[in-house]
């Protein structure tokens, strides 16, 4: 804030040039003295100038030789401290701001820079000092008062923080950030009736909020006073019957005293209000819900799930609610449902999708379906392993290869072998779309990594040991890998269709049989895999018209090889 003396001086060195005669009639010392002040006023307009283009360095500078010359004028000293603030340097611009108040003790500005750079120094007492000085004069500068008592909360000088509220509320009337910050200072010191009557004067000012009310409800209900806290709402709701967070008030008071149907009128009132927040309407479903199960209870949240669909059906909260109630149930597809369309409204809840995408795996599952979730959830938390995870192995399930290698090793990257499991199984998934892709040799290297976490794993053994059957490599390996699986799992028609044809693979056609046989036993829709496999097994022991229908029946599925119309059209075995 420039002062008075230096307007004047810039006045006078802008008029300079149109005032000759004055100057002339100047002393040699006069007019020395007006040169000196001349520069000085050039300099403070190029600090000032450089400080608005966020020139520091410069602003710096030019403030400094502007105080060469004009070593006692308060403006340069509060500019320099400004320069130093905005450089983060409270230390240094102390000195300056203090001499700037020393200089002009009227001007707020400079005394707001001191208490400014105080609290950054965390000397808030003296900041206090200063803005006590500020607000105790007269009418002016009473709008900091809302600061002075934040500093003195923060110092802990609670009866001087009070007086200074008491100010402000004088200032301002009654208003809610006062009035909550006496209370806290008269709950601190166990003037429970002095807060009491804060939360009155305040309702009483402001009638018709039920925040205002709630809030006296929440401290009359934490000392023990549920009766007050009741006739406080009963009160508020004959005055004002609309409210529906009131009705949920009435609800918990009256359920805390054991007036259970009263209760259960004032729930269904605040559940019919389509003015209640929706997620006030979940916690206290999912609260009900937590209760002992009895029929009376089921038949309330019936009650109140129909209320809350009707009333707010676009709210994802209640619909999780919703879920949980059936996840409790035991019965989990309804569950999912729910939890998709909470999803679909707010899919910014990774709980939420975590257990929709995992209970969508298993037998049958749908991965097309499982694949919106996944996506979902790598676009709303991409930072998160687990979902370029699940992304991963759902398109490898459905051999979206070169998409599913870009997930995997995404989730691969993020884990940075922080989850062993998580590693694990993505070297496994990565193995087979690499393997799907033609780059054999790193997915047999992911196999191999995959193993080292987990050598019991049969999914990669059986894989790992299928895809080296068909390169014809390491077959005595892969028939001990594939060997583990089936002695693990021998009623596994997969596993053993993989271990069948390992052994044809080693010519040892009457065992491939054998294990084939087996396949088919445990396999109620046999795949054209190992239709096609199974009638190579018998041409080579010699039934090929038998062989010739299995590889008929291959034909009939999508899964069959390249060469399997010409072993049929020729009638003998083709690679």
């Amino acid at each position: 804030m420039i002062s008075k003396k230096l307007l004047l001086v810039i006045f006078a060195f802008l008029f300079a040039s149109t005032s000759g005669f004055t100057q002339s009639s100047l002393s040699k010392k006069e007019r020395k003295e007006q040169e000196k002040e001349s520069k000085g006023t050039r300099y403070f307009i190029e600090g000032e100038k450089n400080l608005v283009l966020g020139e520091l360095e410069k602003g710096y500078f030019y403030f400094q030789k502007a105080l060469e010359f004009s070593p006692d004028e308060p403006a340069i000293h509060y500019k320099l401290a400004e320069v130093l603030v905005k450089a983060n340097d409270p230390t240094k611009a102390l000195p300056f701001a203090i001499k700037a108040q020393e200089l002009d003790g009227e001007n707020k500005y400079y005394s707001l820079m001191l208490a400014e750079i105080y609290t950054s120094l965390k000397q808030p007492l003296k900041a206090a000092e200063i803005l006590d000085r500020l607000t105790s004069n007269g009418e002016s500068n009473q709008q900091y008062n809302l600061d002075l008592a934040s500093i003195y909360l923060t110092a802990n000088e609670l009866e001087k923080a009070l007086v200074v509220l008491d100010r402000a509320e004088q200032y301002y009337g009654i208003m809610e950030p006062v009035t909550i910050q006496k209370q806290r200072i008269y709950l601190k010191n166990n003037k429970l009736d002095l807060a009491i009557q804060e939360g009155e004067k305040l309702i009483d000012a402001k009638p018709g909020n039920p925040s205002y009310v709630l809030n006296l409800v929440e401290i009359l209900y934490n000392n023990n006073k549920v009766d007050q806290a009741l006739a406080l709402v009963s009160k508020e709701l004959q005055k004002y019957p609309n409210q529906p967070e009131l009705q949920m008030a009435a609800h918990s008071l009256l359920k805390e005293k054991g007036r259970n149907q009263e209760s259960i009128d004032y729930l269904y009132q605040a559940f019919s209000s389509s003015d209640l927040d929706p997620d006030v309407k979940s916690r206290a479903y999912s609260s009900i819900l937590n209760e002992l199960k009895t029929q009376e209870r089921e038949s309330l949240l019936d009650s109140l799930e129909s209320l809350m669909v009707e009333n707010s059906p676009e709210n994802a909260a209640i619909y999780a609610a919703m879920g949980e109630r059936r996840v409790k149930s035991k019965d989990q597809d309804a569950a999912v449902e729910y939890f998709k369309k909470s999803l679909q409204l707010n899919p910014k809840d990774a709980s939420l999708l975590e257990q929709v995408i995992l209970s969508s795996f298993g037998e049958g599952a749908n991965f097309k379906e499982v694949e919106k979730f996944t996506i979902m959830g790598v676009d709303e938390f991409p930072e998160n392993a687990e979902f370029w995870f699940y992304d991963g192995v759902v398109k490898s399930a459905q051999k979206k290869d070169s998409l599913a290698v870009v997930s995997l090793e995404k989730a691969l990257e993020l884990n940075a072998t922080r989850n062993s499991q998580l590693d694990q199984v993505a070297y496994g998934s990565l193995g087979s779309s690499l393997y799907n892709l033609g780059e054999k040799e790193k997915a047999f290297a992911q196999f191999e990594l995959a193993l080292k976490l987990n050598p019991n794993d049969e999914q990669v053994l059986n894989n790992y040991a299928y895809f080296l059957s068909l390169e014809k490599l390491d077959l005595e390996k892969a028939k001990k890998m594939a060997e583990k699986v089936v002695i693990r799992f021998p009623n596994n028609g997969t596993f053993l269709d993989t271990y069948a044809w390992i052994l044809f693979q080693l010519k040892d056609y009457e065992q491939s049989k054998k294990y084939m046989d087996l396949a088919f036993l445990h396999e109620a829709e046999p795949s054209g895999v190992m239709l096609e496999h199974y009638g190579d097994i018998l041409y080579h022991l010699g039934s090929k018209s038998e062989a010739i229908s299995y590889w008929k029946k291959a034909e009939a599925t999508t899964e069959a090889s390249k060469n399997l119309s010409l072993k049929i059209k020729e009638g003998k075995y083709h690679e």
